[in-house]
C-alpha cells in the first residue's frame, strides 16, 4: 500500500474527520492492514478565503508545497488535502510537487457525473465561490452550479467561520433555510462544498439529499492506496 500525506490543519477538526472516515473505510482485520499515514498539521497558514476575495496579503501556496515536500522527503506515496479551499492552488501545487494530489474536486464531479446530476447546489466560503474552483471542474462534466441567496449565503458562512470552526454547531433553522434556497432553484443535490461542513453529520442526521465531499477524499484515499475498501462505502453518493 502507498503511503498518504495529509496536509492538515485547515482547519483542524475537518482533518481529524477525514482520517476518522478513513480509517471506517478501511476494510482492516487488525492495526497491520490500515493505511500508513504522515501528516503535516498546518493550522497557520494564511487564511484561504481571505487572500482569494482580497487578492493581497501572504499566499497559502507556499505552506501548502512546504508540507507536500515535506511528506514527499519522510515517503509518502500520494498527498491528500482536506480542504475545499485550499484546491484553488490545486495545479501550483501538483506542479512543485514530484508525488500526485488527490483533486478533491474533480472527484466529486466523477462520482456526481455518473450518477447523472445535472444541477448541484454548493454549501462553500466566498472564496469558493468566487473563484468557481469548484464551479469550473463541474462544469466540465456537464453539472451546473447553484448557490444560496445572499442572506442565505450569510448564514453559511457564518456556520463555518462563526460556529463550526469555534467549535459548536448551527441551529437547525439555519440549515433548513439554506436548504430550501438551493432547491428553489432546482438543485438535485447538495455539495457540502467545504469540509468543516461534514462535520455536521456529527450532529444532524443528513439524509442522501447532501454530498459529502470529505466522505468522497477518504474514500478515494483508501482507493488510490491499493488498500481494500468496505462494501458500505463504494457508492456514497445514492
Amino acid at each position: 500500500m502507498k503511503a498518504v500525506g495529509v496536509i492538515g490543519g485547515l482547519g483542524p477538526m475537518a482533518t481529524i474527520y477525514y482520517l476518522e472516515q478513513v480509517t471506517k473505510m478501511t476494510d482492516a482485520k487488525k492495526d497491520q492492514e490500515h493505511l500508513k499515514i504522515l501528516m503535516e498539521s498546518i493550522p497557520d497558514t494564511p487564511d484561504r478565503t481571505h487572500y482569494i476575495l482580497e487578492k493581497k496579503g501572504t499566499s497559502p501556496l507556499p505552506s501548502l508545497i512546504k508540507a507536500g515536500q515535506e511528506l514527499t522527503r519522510l515517503g509518502a506515496g500520494f498527498l491528500a488535502i482536506p480542504c475545499v479551499t485550499a484546491h484553488y492552488f490545486y495545479e501550483p501545487l501538483c506542479g512543485a510537487l514530484p508525488i500526485p494530489v488527490l483533486s478533491l474536486c474533480e472527484d466529486t464531479a466523477i462520482e456526481m457525473s455518473a450518477k447523472k446530476i445535472k444541477r448541484a447546489g454548493i454549501l462553500a466560503t466566498e472564496g469558493t465561490i468566487q473563484s468557481r474552483v469548484l464551479e469550473q471542474v463541474f462544469e466540465k462534466y456537464g453539472i451546473e452550479s447553484v448557490y444560496p441567496d445572499s442572506s442565505a449565503q450569510q448564514l453559511v458562512m457564518e456556520m463555518i467561520y462563526g460556529k463550526i470552526k469555534k467549535g459548536t454547531f448551527p441551529d437547525r433553522e439555519d440549515i433548513q433555510i439554506v436548504k430550501h434556497s438551493l432547491l428553489e432553484k432546482g438543485a438535485q443535490k447538495i455539495v457540502l462544498g467545504c469540509t468543516e461542513l461534514s462535520l455536521l453529520k456529527k450532529e444532524y442526521p443528513l439524509n442522501t439529499l447532501y454530498v459529502d465531499m470529505l466522505e468522497i477524499l477518504a474514500q478515494k484515499t483508501v482507493l488510490f492506496s491499493g488498500a481494500p475498501l468496505k462494501e458500505a462505502y463504494k457508492n456514497l453518493i445514492q
